[in-house]
């Protein structure tokens, strides 16, 4: 399967191939679709082909490596295996995600601490640190992440081989989710002389893209999570 997700995150349809379908989900041969992974939500959006379309609600990793599967929404038609489709995203949905995922990436650069969790949000996000005994600036937070945003830093992915991470562990942040290993490599999120850590998601090209931030609520979460919860200021 061919995750174009991976390489052009602004890409928002594609035309696939149906592998399979059934109401769990459908398999493609190609998609535009980032399955739910890394704290970020699956997309959703349609599938449309000759004589039919189908909403999908949800789209997961599958079993098999770079499998995606695209859930249809309830009573949904679905197309038949060798069905070619146009596989579109809602893209406005989208591109909050990527902008809020990029947000969180420079969170971790302004707030030092292991990660312990985290989420992206339609608009919101937030990032547990494990932070024992010690208080965050709300005020100090929201000026740094802003400043970061409008110094408008690249964003881009590279790549490593497994046996550079092992080498450098300080990579990883976060404690919660691994990245995964065994293809031989792995894909690195850089914010030019921000932030470098391992990610698969979706991202803006630019800071300056994420738009300005405030900082909601900052909670104890047991003896030593600090949780931060970032929102859009607009």
């Amino acid at each position: 399967m061919e995750p174009i997700f991976r390489d052009d995150a602004y890409c928002r349809s594609c035309t696939a191939t149906v592998l399979s379908a059934g109401a769990e989900g459908i398999g493609l041969d190609r998609t535009v679709f980032y399955p739910m992974g890394g704290g970020q939500p699956g997309d959703t959006g349609v599938l449309r082909w000759a004589g039919g379309e189908a909403r999908i609600a949800d789209t997961r990793k599958g079993e098999g490596h770079d499998e995606v599967v695209h859930v249809p929404a309830e009573g949904a038609d679905l197309p038949e295996p060798g069905t070619k489709v146009e596989a579109e995203i809602d893209w406005e949905r989208r591109h909050r995600l990527m902008r809020m995922h990029s947000c969180l990436h420079l969170l971790c650069a302004v707030v030092t601490g292991d990660v312990t969790g985290g989420a992206v949000g339609d608009g919101k996000g937030r990032l547990d640190f494990n932070l024992p005994d010690t208080s965050l600036d709300k005020d100090h937070i929201a000026a740094e992440l802003n400043r970061l945003i409008a110094e408008d830093h690249e964003v881009r992915p590279r790549w490593i081989t497994d046996k550079e991470l092992e080498a450098s562990p300080q990579l990883v942040r976060t404690m919660s989710v691994q990245p995964p290993k065994g293809a031989g490599k792995v894909r690195l999120l850089e914010i030019g002389g921000v932030d470098l850590q391992p990610c698969g998601g979706t991202h803006v090209r630019r800071t300056g893209e994420i738009g300005p931030v405030r900082i909601g609520k900052i909670e104890n979460k047991g003896r030593q999570n600090r949780r931060v919860n970032i929102l859009f200021a607009d």
